[in-house]
């Protein structure tokens, strides 16, 4: 998938450090193969696919190809977060289908939380996780409005205190002991997770099960019936696209979704008096209501990990092993963390990585399999995708088996975003956009108001 081959993955992030794995690559494909399934990508969603396909039938050849090592990309190195955060509101996907359809989605998001724990539970994989829910801190009076229209908008849905509710600063605090906190918003559906635990304990529990993995083995086009790769041609009758943010470097893919780099920092373990004063006692995920995304979560061996955007969109959709550590951006990611919890101020930041996501142009991620051509695809997660990709998992084994189910009934199923703008269009709308969000973020901290700097750039990036 175009990046240079390496060896060192464990140098990647904290989650490949600690991931107890040597990070060996499996062979990489031996010359052209037949299978029946072929899925490009070992991260959540192709692994996901092929251990419930395998599941499901286990005489099926099913064969994955990895360019680098299964969990090289996002899925090894993200925040963690298994939630049933969806990247598209209730309302937009109403609008493309029913309001009936938008609910049942966002319920089989939420049930997908437990699945993700469930699945890895009976494979025997020990992801580290805690479903201790999320709490998104309201920090200004513009944060604490949207807050409150957060929690109304869910009444209006249909959404009860069990989905979502709004906490006081004294509820919110008693969670997460945050500065300038005025209330916030909780929802139990998320888990924190050890990525990389989880995403090579799939490996390894779809190998067992019979599935082929092919490491090593760079795709550099997919079409009907057949994935050509450095090493040989993979032909099958099903061919899954399951390479998120690095689908620009397959050919003819570029405009199909944009990798954009989110960047993460670990502190140090710290110390049982530390996390008293911070909180998290339940290993809640966090965030804030602020435009330009942050989120953090207290591991298992007592890390804060914080992480967010503010890393540039690349021209031309590039991708560079070197985009993965800006600097700049691990500054100021540690300043908002220490600006969160001063008691921090003097921990050290033990590591530093990033990665790209893929985001569609309509921000709207989506799932299908075309019965002509064979061609299947799931992405565009935008950063939500631990636990959308069990979704899009489950839901591509029941399109490749030909099973009408509910799942294959939701409405992300078949949804086709249309295509990025060519360059240097695309390149200056996002990083418009991007910026935008950070003049939007200051603008609120100095007027206390919502900005008009926010709905001003908000079409460049939805």
């Amino acid at each position: 998938m175009g990046c240079p081959l390496r060896s060192d993955y464990r140098s990647l992030s904290l989650w490949h450090e600690t991931a107890d794995d040597d990070w060996a690559p499996r062979p990489a494909l031996p010359g052209d193969r037949d299978a029946d399934v072929a899925i490009v990508g070992a991260g959540f969603t192709g692994l996901w696919t092929a251990l419930y396909l395998a599941r499901a039938d286990p005489t099926l050849r099913i064969a994955v190809v990895e360019a680098e090592s299964a969990g090289f990309g996002a899925s090894g190195r993200n925040g963690g977060w298994a939630s049933a955060l969806f990247p598209a509101s209730h309302a937009s996907v109403a609008k493309r289908s029913s309001r009936q359809k938008a609910l049942a989605l966002h319920g089989a998001m939420r049930a997908s939380v437990d699945e993700v724990l469930r699945a890895a539970e009976e494979e025997g994989i020990d992801a580290r996780a805690a479903k201790g829910g999320t709490v998104v801190l309201a920090r200004s009076r513009a944060q604490w409005t949207r807050a409150r229209a957060e929690v109304a908008e869910a009444r209006a849905w249909g959404l009860g205190e069990d989905d979502v509710r709004l906490l006081d600063a004294a509820e919110a605090t008693g969670v997460l002991a945050g500065t300038r906190v005025r209330g916030a918003t909780y929802t139990p559906d998320c888990a924190a997770i050890h990525p990389a635990r989880l995403v090579r304990g799939l490996a390894d529990a779809v190998v067992r099960r019979g599935v082929a993995l092919y490491e090593q083995t760079p795709a550099t086009r997919i079409s009907a019936g057949t994935v050509v790769t450095r090493h040989g041609n993979l032909r099958a009758e099903r061919v899954i696209r399951a390479t998120e943010g690095y689908t620009p470097t397959l050919d003819g893919e570029r405009r199909r979704l944009i990798p954009v780099y989110s960047l993460i920092i670990a502190t140090e373990p710290l110390p049982a008096d530390v996390w008293e004063q911070i909180g998290l006692r339940r290993r809640e995920t966090f965030s804030d209501h602020r435009h330009l995304v942050i989120y953090g979560q207290r591991t298992a061996d007592d890390r804060l990990v914080f992480g967010g955007r503010g890393a540039p969109y690349h021209f031309g959709s590039r991708i560079r092993p070197a985009y993965d550590r800006v600097p700049a951006v691990f500054d100021a990611l540690h300043a908002t963390l220490v600006d969160l919890f001063p008691v921090v101020r003097g921990a050290a930041i033990t590591h530093r990585w990033g990665g790209a996501l893929g985001i569609a142009r309509d921000w709207t991620a989506s799932v299908g399999l075309d019965p002509t051509s064979g061609l299947g695809w799931a992405g565009g997660y935008v950063g939500d995708g631990v636990t959308t990709t069990n979704l899009a998992g489950r839901t591509l084994a029941d399109l490749v088996l030909g099973r009408d189910t509910e799942l294959t009934r939701l409405p992300w199923v078949g949804h086709r975003s249309r295509s990025w703008e060519p360059e240097p269009l695309r390149w200056l709308g996002i990083n418009a956009g991007l910026r935008g969000m950070t003049w939007a973020d200051r603008e609120e901290e100095r007027t206390g108001r919502p900005s008009r700097i926010a709905r001003l750039v908000s079409p460049f990036i939805h």
